[in-house]
């Protein structure tokens, strides 16, 4: 069934005629057993539970969410580096999901929360409908939603209260000025709530912290992001309290935590910890030995004064079942790198150290020498050169998956077209900001990256360098804003996403794409020739495979032979079934 028609038959009862209501009566419920139909006074049922109802039991994963609206979801505040983004290069953020702010009705939460009879017969009649489809459609309702049916009758209200209790997920976007009762409120009405994640417009002070605590006792996760005028207002003793608390803990993840001064945290459980906007911390202690992911990303003022060598040393000594990595700090330099390879963390898979430009050649070695098993590498923003390059491709031919080596000045186009060759098992690849024209002004740089680094006897690139990649298992390559590119040869069976964004010097008669799964292709900022070439190859490409899929075998079954255009279909008409396998799905050129 339509589950918008069953929408539709539920809120009925709020616009039904007065006629019809009073010829009806006052209907209190049914008195006939919702298995047989025979009158309940008395009687003992036997018709077994069919099996939708015992699918009616509450689901465990079940995630109470509002789809937001495009004008009134403002947008999330983006941090400079992208936090989890070395940790896996794929978007990490899902779809802005909203609570409006609500106001409750005090009469309707006082039965919500009745405790006299918290078993509901699943079984009974509730308007009209068996309840277990009653429940497959509330479950599937937003926050307001089910709000609005708790008022309409008591078995609405009984089937919305099993609902809030069997809320294992929420997520909220808190607007501005909405007082701490109001989330207070939706989170007493989920008491098993495991996942939590708020969108904060308003600030996130401790009164908000504790409210947590008290109403979630089951938590372990928990993600908190800021909007542009949302500030944290917590201090590091009061998430250390928070962390020590939460037995069950295991993943935290926080914006704009400016504010937090220095922090002990202590833990047996938590494994996940991601904490963004840092500033001059006085203290960072990690007693939590079952970490093993952890992203730090510091602001990017020039007074910041955090030691990264004393909380490396720590974190290294506390937390050795670590295998995620990623730091980024204007501050990070040889001396922090050296600290982190003393550690020897034995599990360590992937290490992302962004912003640092005191990263050379020599902090490669260090790390080459100490984690030959890494699968990811993220060296953004540092000084690294070509001979960093060579370095790592000896090094990890064999384990190395995804290699990003964004706004790096000193690597040239040889040092990445020399990495696509060594590294067989490479799927990711990110040179964004690399093969630079100094003379070209880049407004991506400025857009995405705060005070990136200020390198000093930077060598300059010559410009018009060519660029040829041959890889059979290069998934996604980004070459944004590589201005001193000048033609582009890439032959990539399995590649799906290219972002070419600012690479205005690139000549569109030099440009040669023998990929023939790209879906996404990133053309923002090129010039209107270059896109015309990308949008004709791609073009000839999807027709060239819907060519190929015009060939029919003899029928002795010797060979295959193609078949005319105009025959393909009249005198050898292809299965529909068949006919799906080999669409295939036409590449998009974005240019916002």
């Amino acid at each position: 069934m339509d589950h918008s028609h069953i929408v539709a038959a539920l809120s009925a009862p709020h616009g039904g005629d007065a006629s019809d209501a009073a010829k009806r009566g006052k209907k209190r419920g049914s008195y006939n057993c919702g298995r047989c139909g025979l009158p309940k006074k008395g009687h003992n049922c036997t018709v077994k539970t069919p099996a939708s109802t015992a699918a009616a039991t509450p689901d465990s994963s079940l995630s109470i969410v509002s789809l937001p609206s495009s004008s009134a979801v403002p947008s999330l505040r983006q941090s400079p580096s992208n936090l989890g983004r070395a940790l896996s290069f794929d978007d990490f953020d899902e779809p802005a999901l909203v609570v409006d702010r609500y106001e409750p009705d005090e009469k309707v939460d006082s039965d919500v929360f009745d405790e006299t009879n918290p078993d509901l017969d699943l079984d009974a009649d509730a308007g009209g409908l068996p309840a277990s489809l009653m429940w497959e459609v509330m479950r599937r309702l937003p926050p307001p939603g089910l709000l609005s049916a708790a008022k309409v009758c008591k078995g609405w209200r009984d089937t919305t209260k099993r609902l809030w209790r069997a809320v294992e997920e929420l997520k909220i976007r808190v607007p501005a000025n909405v007082p701490v009762r109001f989330v207070a409120s939706m989170l007493q009405k989920c008491p098993g709530i495991v996942r939590l994640s708020l969108r904060m417009e308003s600030d996130f002070d401790s009164t908000m912290l504790a409210c947590i605590a008290f109403s979630c006792p089951n938590l372990e996760c928990m993600k908190i992001l800021t909007f542009d005028a949302a500030i944290i207002r917590i201090n590091g003793d009061e998430l250390g309290r928070f962390v020590a608390d939460k037995k069950s803990l295991k993943s935290l993840k926080m914006e704009g935590c400016s504010n937090l001064g220095g922090f002990v945290l202590c833990s047996s459980s938590l494994s996940t910890l991601w904490l963004s906007d840092l500033h001059s911390l006085s203290k960072m202690v990690f007693n939590c030995p079952q970490l093993r992911e952890i992203s730090l990303e510091f602001s990017c003022l020039e007074n910041d004064s955090t030691d990264l060598k004393t909380m490396i040393e720590g974190l290294g000594r506390s937390c050795p079942r670590l295998q995620n990595i990623h730091i980024a700090s204007i501050r990070l330099s040889h001396s922090a790198v050296l600290a982190l390879t003393a550690a020897q963390l034995r599990g360590l898979r992937m290490l992302s150290l962004v912003l640092g430009s005191e990263i050379t050649d020599a902090s490669v070695a260090a790390i080459a020498s100490s984690y030959p098993n890494l699968e990811l590498l993220d060296l953004s923003g540092s000084g690294v050169s070509d001979s960093g390059i060579s370095m790592i491709c000896n090094v990890f031919p064999d384990t190395l998956t995804r290699l990003l080596l964004a706004l790096c000045p000193n690597v040239t186009s040889s040092g990445i077209q020399f990495a696509t060759f060594q590294l067989p098992h490479l799927e990711i690849m990110d040179c964004g900001m690399t093969i630079c024209d100094p003379n070209t002004e880049n407004p991506t740089a400025d857009e995405n990256n705060c005070n990136l680094q200020k390198t000093s006897g930077v060598n300059v690139h010559l410009i018009n360098q060519k660029l040829i990649i041959k890889h059979s298992r290069l998934k996604k390559l980004s070459l944004w804003g590589c201005t001193g590119l000048d033609a582009l040869y890439l032959n990539c069976p399995r590649l799906i996403d290219l972002n070419l964004n600012s690479c205005s010097n690139l000549h569109p008669g030099r440009l040669l794409l023998q990929c023939p799964n790209l879906e996404n292709v990133h053309a923002s900022g090129c010039q209107d020739m270059l896109i015309g070439a990308i949008q004709s190859q791609v073009h000839d490409a999807s027709a060239e495979m819907e060519n190929h899929s015009q060939s029919k075998r003899l029928p002795d079954g010797s060979k295959r032979i193609r078949v005319p255009h105009l025959l393909s279909e009249e005198e050898f008409p292809e299965p529909e079934k068949k006919r799906r396998k080999i669409e295939r799905q036409l590449c998009n050129v974005l240019l916002d």
